[in-house]
């Protein structure tokens, strides 16, 4: 498509629209995406790639040139954008507000253009925004809906087994089979510095567990994290450490995950186990990585609520002035006891350990040295952790 122009006063200023690169971006990212973009992401080489091509037809139709070509890029970065479920929002706005920064930059520049030629001006870049929109907009549907069908049958079973709701019919789930045992993952997202990366470690997530799941996994996820349900068939409960690593990787993102076996009827009740025992693990600092709920049973009973909580948690009361105790015995249980890595773990000599625990032993009269002393500052220390009015490490 082209578009023809009479106005010689037209033609030239736009020429400036090339120089509006970054300063569109910059504008798009800040004001337009409603969320931060780190430069370097898949999201944000994405808009520039669109900037950078919706400029070059800006040009080249208003010099009268054929953009068909460029219309054919744009369609195939706007169906890449429709896979990855960014949303199209972001790019028709983007498109809007180029538009206006463009026009307004002119009015600036060439404010004693004839009239005739600025309305000349004004309908072409007019006409120039409706043609990107149009292109996107076909190429993002037309991709999206190609999809639809099988993301509405997945996110309804989703939904119907994790409220209890499902049915083994597969005509009843349009289509898609309810496997008889699911390995219920409970997963938190770590270390997202803002919401454009986590957007995008979603994403990769999303197409990971696709991936190696055979298009079987079934998850719900938000930006912290959320529900992922495997069936057993699919991949086996001794690979899905190997599994949570893989979506780890693709996601670039730090996954702390408890998984749980249940029966299709027991998925709703134990996704709520499951992040409940997610919850322990998130308050006693466990690195990122897959846990069984075996392996945190008797925590996840000491977190119950009840008598037995809060006087177990005050147990510890006596440290409450004494941070660096509390986080030398913490340090020193997470790591098996053992002397020389709660040193290095706390930058300090093991001299200092050694004073430290005795310090607890004297406060608490608790001796991390004995065992069952040690058992009784472990329950201690999970208590406190888990209730709702005392602060997480």
């Amino acid at each position: 498509m082209t578009i023809p122009s009479g106005n010689a006063e037209w033609r030239p200023s736009l020429d400036v629209v090339a120089s509006l690169t970054d300063q569109l971006l910059t504008h798009v990212v800040d004001d337009v995406a409603q969320c931060d973009i780190s430069t370097g992401t898949p999201m944000a080489s994405r808009i520039v790639a669109i900037i950078r091509v919706s400029l070059s037809i800006a040009q080249g139709m208003s010099q009268g040139r054929d953009v068909a070509d460029e219309l054919g890029e744009l369609a195939t970065l706007a169906a890449e954008l429709a896979c990855d479920s960014v949303p199209i929002d972001l790019v028709l706005r983007g498109f809007h507000e180029g538009v206006r920064i463009v026009v307004g930059e002119l009015f600036v520049q060439y404010q004693d253009c004839p009239r005739d030629a600025v309305i000349d001006g004004f309908q072409i870049a007019m006409a120039i925004n409706e043609q990107l929109c149009t292109t996107v907009a076909h190429a993002y549907l037309g991709e999206h809906g190609a999809a639809t069908y099988g993301q509405d049958a997945e996110r309804a079973l989703t939904s119907a087994l994790l409220a209890g709701q499902w049915t083994p019919a597969p005509s009843h789930n349009r289509g898609m089979p309810v496997a008889d045992t699911y390995s219920v993952l409970a997963i938190a997202l770590r270390a997202n510095p803002d919401a454009g990366i986590a957007l995008n470690c979603l994403i990769s997530l999303r197409k990971a567990l696709t991936h190696h799941t055979e298009g079987q996994g079934l998850a719900r996820l938000s930006l912290e994290g959320g529900t992922v349900l495997i069936p057993t068939e699919a991949v086996a409960e001794h690979e899905l450490d190997s599994l949570v690593e893989a979506l780890a990787g693709a996601a670039r993102v730090e996954l702390l995950a408890v998984a749980v076996a249940a029966a299709a009827a027991e998925v709703a009740s134990v996704a709520k186990t499951a992040h409940e025992m997610l919850d322990v693990v998130d308050r006693l600092a466990c690195a990122p990585g897959l846990y069984r709920f075996g392996q945190f049973a008797l925590e996840y009973q000491l977190s119950r609520p009840g008598l037995g909580l809060s006087l177990l948690g005050e147990l510890l009361a006596p440290l409450d002035r004494y941070p660096e105790l509390r986080k030398t015995l913490r340090v020193h249980i997470a790591g098996n006891l053992s002397r020389a890595q709660t040193a290095r773990i706390m930058n300090i000599h093991t001299n200092t350990v050694d004073y430290r625990l005795r310090r607890i032993a004297r406060l608490t009269g608790l001796n991390p040295a004995r065992a069952s002393d040690l058992w009784q500052l472990r329950s201690a220390m999970v208590s406190r952790d888990c209730r709702d009015d005392h602060p997480r490490p």
